[in-house]
């Protein structure tokens, strides 16, 4: 069975939207976003990463580039959800990828298109030689995403905000 992927565009948010975002302030979020957001980026649930990563690039201004954007979709002028890397690649050139569909476009092909073009971005990127998703063991439409493009379980580890998770990684080989 062949699964539809979207076409998404990742959009970049500054340190102030994902401020707002992170204190529940979606119209305080909008007033900065260069897209319109839905409540579901303001939500209870979505605050915990909007806070990581506006204290990471905080911290570190050159990470802003690398960390969670808004998946768009350019033919509806929506905002269907989430995705990016936790960072800029580490020593061993390896990003990790994080993704969330807003519940009313689950199911539509969505964070297929969204790994796509993190997958897309992390090829362009010379620095890039390992992409790690890590998923939990019940997350089965994920699990689905991930193996469909290629990925590989390598090992197992535990989150404290998720539980028991599969690390999966796939190598971007590229010509010297």
């Amino acid at each position: 069975m062949k699964l539809y992927i979207r076409t998404v565009e990742l959009i970049e948010l500054d340190r102030d939207t994902m401020c707002a975002l992170a204190q529940g302030d979606l119209a305080g979020a909008q007033a900065h976003s260069p897209i319109p957001l839905s409540p579901f980026f303001s939500g209870e649930d979505q605050r915990g990463v909007w806070l990581r990563r506006a204290e990471q690039i905080a911290l570190e201004p050159a990470e802003a580039r690398w960390v969670t954007r808004v998946v768009w979709d350019p033919d509806l002028g929506k905002a269907v959800g989430r995705a990016g890397f936790h960072g800029r690649p580490d020593v061993r050139g390896m990003v990790e990828i994080g993704y969330e569909t807003d519940p009313q476009f689950q199911r539509l092909g969505y964070a297929k298109g969204a790994v796509a073009a993190l997958m897309e971005w992390a090829a362009q990127e010379p620095e890039v030689r390992v992409v790690r998703a890590s998923v939990s063991p019940t997350n089965e439409p994920s699990l689905r995403i991930v193996r469909g493009f290629g990925f590989i379980a390598v090992s197992e580890q535990w989150d404290d905000e998720d539980g028991l998770e599969i690390v999966h990684e796939i190598n971007l080989a590229k010509p010297d």
